[in-house]
């Protein structure tokens, strides 16, 4: 086993990975539900509104543009299963 002081090393002296994610893992922001995150009511990255102006007109929706990280993330999960994409 590697101990932390190696710096070559991957592996804490617990034996875990660094970077690894469990699937049990909650430190992932993503994974948390949008309400619960601390900058969900920051406004909505850039990213997040090129992606819902095209998922919204694949949807043949229309949403306001002041939406927030939150609002955005949670119009982003269902205009995926409106339209299929990022199913996969």
């Amino acid at each position: 086993m590697t101990d932390s002081s190696d710096p070559n090393g991957t592996t804490n002296d617990s034996g875990d990975v660094l970077g690894a994610r469990r699937d049990d893992d909650d430190s992932n922001p993503a994974a948390k539900d949008p309400s619960e995150w601390v900058t969900g009511d920051e406004p909505m990255t850039a990213s997040q509104r090129s992606y819902l102006d095209t998922l919204a007109r694949e949807a043949g929706e229309e949403l306001p543009a002041d939406l927030t990280k939150a609002q955005a993330s949670e119009h982003i999960d269902r205009l995926q299963q409106k339209t299929g994409r990022g199913q996969g």
